[in-house]
């Protein structure tokens, strides 16, 4: 789910990540996008749901998306700074790291406490590793092991390219996006380790498997997932799903209110029923029509 939800999050963990060669066997591509008509029947852009991460030899461009890039005056993104790993890092470890945290082992369930211990053995890793890295940041780090898809295959940072010669603004930044995870109440951090020690059984099939609901366009399924992993947590869809949607549709309307027609390109869950992007702007009189 980490890779529907934060780009620059996503970015970091694929960063290291190997090339296992090219999957032959994903679906032609058909990826959610979705035309904004203002209220007055202007075009007001498009909405793309984005995946941060494919598996190599992965194809998702359409004509209908390369004709929105052509038309859009304006991409906007979660962040756009993607490929300046050193500054990913950098916020990273600066906004990670605290003196005088428990054990690792002690911040999950004594019920996942063996799973962790295979996972931190599978990265190379040992506890003392952690000793002065906040539960949020662990987590992060320990779901990189648990992903095989390839960062340079993600959709942002192919658009970011696109976009080179052209404006994009950024709804939150890697360091706003870094920032959501270490405002976190402890007890919802210590959650969404929890959830990622529970959950490591991503391998090359499940990174394709993800691919094939993307490529698709299947944005019930892509809901499914959240409701089923991290987001099944109140707090944790709230902090990484609801309030940050709420955010983004009042800066879209303001975008929208300058007469700029943005292609609006952002992790498909937050495109996703109930209380996506597509539903909060509609709400407020745009008409958002799927493109097929």
């Amino acid at each position: 789910m980490i890779r529907w939800l934060f780009a620059s999050v996503a970015a970091l963990l694929v960063a290291s990540c190997g090339h296992e060669g090219a999957r032959t066997d994903l679906p032609a591509p058909t990826p959610a996008l979705w035309q904004v008509t203002a209220p007055d029947g202007s075009s007001a852009g498009w909405l793309f749901g984005t995946i941060h991460a494919l598996p190599d030899g992965a194809k998702w461009r359409t004509p209908a998306i390369d004709r929105a890039v052509i038309d859009a005056d304006v991409l906007v993104v979660e962040a756009k700074d993607l490929e300046d790993t050193a500054k990913l890092s950098a916020t990273f470890t600066r906004l990670s790291h605290s003196a005088g945290l428990p054990p690792l082992s002690e911040r999950v369930p004594a019920s996942l406490r063996a799973n962790l211990r295979t996972l931190l053995t599978k990265g190379g890793y040992r506890e003392a590793d952690f000793k002065a890295v906040e539960t949020w940041a662990a987590a992060i780090m320990l779901a990189q092991l648990a992903d095989d898809s390839i960062g340079e295959n993600g959709v942002d940072r192919a658009l970011l390219r696109d976009f080179s010669a052209r404006p994009v603004e950024e709804l939150e930044g890697v360091q706003g996006q870094f920032a959501i995870f270490d405002r976190l109440a402890e007890a919802d951090q210590r959650d969404l380790l929890g959830a990622v020690v529970e959950e490591d059984t991503m391998n090359s099939d499940d990174s394709a498997r993800l691919a094939r609901l993307w490529l698709t366009g299947d944005m019930d399924a892509i809901a499914r997932e959240g409701d089923e992993g991290m987001l099944a947590d109140p707090e944790l869809r709230q902090a990484l799903l609801v309030d940050r949607n709420r955010a983004w549709a009042d800066k879209l309307l303001a975008l929208y209110a300058q007469g700029k027609r943005p292609l609006v390109a952002v992790g498909a869950a937050h495109l996703a029923p109930p209380g996506g992007l597509p539903e909060l702007l509609a709400a407020r009189g745009y008409t958002i029509t799927r493109v097929r």
